[in-house]
């Protein structure tokens, strides 16, 4: 009926000056305890609110009770020494920032600026009047790109994105003309694919209205672009050819490190739990035959690596780098009970050295150290005593020494790591799971069991058996061939194969993640995933036969692709890795993270994430009770790499391939 359709809810809608916008109510941060006269916040909401910094401070309030009755200079070094030697990067609590992001988007709309898009260009009368109108042609234009350093594909009002860099290429080449130079909706412009920030593709297809009189206007849009954008070339096709409408499937290729496979270390979090839960559920002979292979890695590590280096240094500074690593109490006799029977360790992932607290305490030491005490207690008056104090390395430096070789000595025995023929069989086995119709919900954002758009179809899901070696790590290929991927999917799928393999879970859980059961599930970083090419089969094949074009056919550019993508995005994936650290800090979050989230992944499974789990992450907190910080389980939450914000964020409502 026509009140129920578009054009009827188009015309009786208010103009945005006429709006109203529900403000959002603060984020609130959930106190440790509940003040007097409040209730606490019910677990769901709790989660709501939690953002990194918060847990940030949880992991570093368990540390200090698990070190209840040490010097507080002790305690201190200790939490500072553990973000040095298992800490990520540093960054500000994207969340808050997304959501100021929007709050001024709304304000535009609200006011009714009419500001123009970055990447739209409006000329004048005069220019427009002048310009001569020219026939336009609708095309398939093939490309590529590096997703560094962009926004995603999408276009963005305020954002550098691939698709506005490209319109910007086809107006300074005179494929789109001044008068359309404004608004890409009047030539059409239609993507095949969306991409993530940070993702990359070699094969990408747009549909649109281009002037292609000139034979060398490929030539002219490349000159236009930056050497990480390409254009690979463009077929003519019907006026009615849409990209997305007429795509059948799409490829993907993701590539990771293999020490992305090795267990959690056994001081972690998620480690200590795979063992008690294993243990817990009689699945300890299953628990440690799915780990065969990598059985004592770890341990074998500590001994060979870590503690030579802890030897290096005085009784002291040993002391404190052991709590740091494995939190070593000094016993039952000190009034405390052992951390390695109760507790687990947290990996501080998120937040480095704050700089200003470090400065301080690095102040504070050198200060002390400047002013010698005798043996009676009194300042020496010699210059020469205070000249060769002064000249003595002060504590903070040497924990800082030695926490960064720590530090570097883990990272060196995750590179070092070559994979076995068994754990790939084990990565292939999960991977076939996929294949098929499968309810996805719990692999994206914003969907539920029911809703009918999360089940998708897998093709196939393969992983190159033969690893590659790039400057002394070992990478391996997954590509993944399925009709189309919701927001994340991808990276979601192969986070939760990681988790199933690295943690010795048996491989049904990977099946009833697909379940009801809701379950927050680590999308692993954007600088593996890589869109290989779209497949347009069926329209293909309608081409030749009935319409008297061409395919839209990659391999005519395959030796073109094949040099971009190892210059451009392999390159670039290595380069980074080794310079971030990005897988490792990922993982290392996971590990770490101080709640219950990914405990389905142990022997427990699901009822995992909904007990309390046997290896505390935080101590007990006032009346046993222990807190959730399942930031994850948020639509808009984000764990891994630096650039690993999503296309989510911009709230674009467009669904033209929420791909990766």
């Amino acid at each position: 009926m026509f009140y129920r359709s578009p054009t009827w809810r188009l015309a009786f809608r208010r103009p945005p000056c006429q709006r109203q916008v529900r403000p959002r109510a603060p984020q609130v941060p959930i106190a440790t305890t509940p003040s007097p006269g409040l209730q606490p916040l019910p677990e769901e909401e709790q989660r709501k609110f939690l953002n990194r910094n918060m847990v940030v401070q949880m992991q570093d309030v368990r540390i200090r009770m698990l070190l209840q009755g040490e010097r507080p200079e002790v305690v201190e070094e200790v939490v500072r020494a553990r973000r040095e030697i298992w800490g990520g990067r540093s960054g500000l609590d994207k969340r808050q920032r997304n959501e100021d992001e929007q709050a001024a988007k709304r304000q535009r709309i609200d006011h009714g600026k009419d500001e123009l898009p970055i990447y739209a260009t409006k000329f004048s009368d005069e220019v427009l009047a002048a310009e001569e109108r020219r026939p336009k042609k609708k095309v398939a234009v093939l490309i590529g790109y590096a997703g560094t350093g962009y926004k995603g594909m999408q276009l963005a009002h305020d954002q550098k994105t691939i698709e506005g860099d490209l319109f910007q290429a086809f107006v300074a080449a005179g494929a789109i003309s001044k008068a359309n130079a404004d608004d890409p909706k009047k030539s059409s412009f239609v993507r095949c694919a969306r991409t993530d920030k940070g993702v990359h593709a070699a094969g990408n297809v747009i549909s649109l209205k281009l002037i292609i009189e000139d034979e060398d206007i490929v030539k002219k849009i490349n000159d236009n672009l930056t050497p990480q954008i390409r254009v690979w070339g463009y077929e003519r096709t019907n006026n009615s050819f849409s990209a997305y409408q007429m795509v059948d499937s799409r490829i993907y290729e993701y590539l990771i490190p293999t020490h992305s496979f090795l267990p959690p270390h056994p001081s972690s979090f998620l480690g200590r739990n795979c063992e008690k839960w294993a243990e817990k559920k009689g699945d300890v002979d299953g628990y440690r035959k799915r780990q065969e292979e990598v059985l004592g890695y770890w341990e074998k590590v500590d001994e060979e690596m870590i503690k030579p280096i802890l030897a290096e240094y005085d009784e002291e500074i040993r002391a404190i780098l052991e709590k740091a690593l494995w939190l070593k109490a000094e016993g039952p006799e000190d009034g405390g009970a052992d951390p390695s029977s109760s507790t687990a360790v947290e990996v501080e992932p998120e937040t480095s050295k704050p700089e200003g607290l470090q400065e301080a305490e690095n102040k504070g030491a050198e200060s002390q150290d400047k002013t010698p005490v005798n043996s009676n207690g009194e300042e020496p008056s010699s210059l020469a005593e205070d000249s060769t104090d002064q000249a003595k390395p002060s504590r903070p430096r040497i924990l800082d020494e030695a926490m960064k070789r720590i530090r570097q000595a883990y990272i060196a025995a995750k590179r070092a790591y070559r994979i076995p023929p068994e754990r790939l069989d084990r990565i292939q086995k999960a991977l076939n799971l996929f294949v098929g119709t499968r309810n996805y919900h719990n692999y994206t954002i914003q969907k539920t069991f029911k809703d009918p758009s999360a089940k998708r179809v897998i093709k196939s899901f393969l992983v190159n058996r033969t690893p590659i070696l790039i400057n002394g790590t070992e990478w391996l290929s997954m590509k993944v061939h399925g009709q189309s991927f919701m927001m994340h999917q991808i990276r979601k799928m192969v986070g939760m194969v990681a988790l199933v393999v690295r943690c010795g879970c048996d491989p049904q859980r990977l099946v009833e993640s697909m379940g009801p059961d809701r379950l927050s599930i680590p999308k692993a970083p954007s600088l593996g995933l890589l869109l290989e090419r779209p497949v347009f089969e069926s329209y293909n094949k309608r081409a030749k036969d009935a319409l008297a074009k061409e395919a839209i056919d990659f391999d005519k550019y395959r030796a073109e692709m094949d040099a971009f993508k190892q210059e451009q995005i392999y390159e670039r994936m290595y380069r980074d890795e080794e310079k971030d650290n990005v897988f490792g800090n990922f993982f290392n979050h996971v590990d770490n993270f101080p709640s219950e989230p990914f405990l389905f992944v142990t022997s427990g499974g699901v009822e995992a994430t909904k007990t309390k789990p046997l290896v505390a992450p935080v101590g007990a907190l006032e009346g046993g009770k222990t807190k959730s910080a399942n930031a994850l389980l948020d639509n808009d939450a984000d764990v891994g790499a630096d650039d690993e914000d999503s296309d989510a964020d911009d709230a674009v409502k467009d669904n033209h391939g929420d791909e990766g």
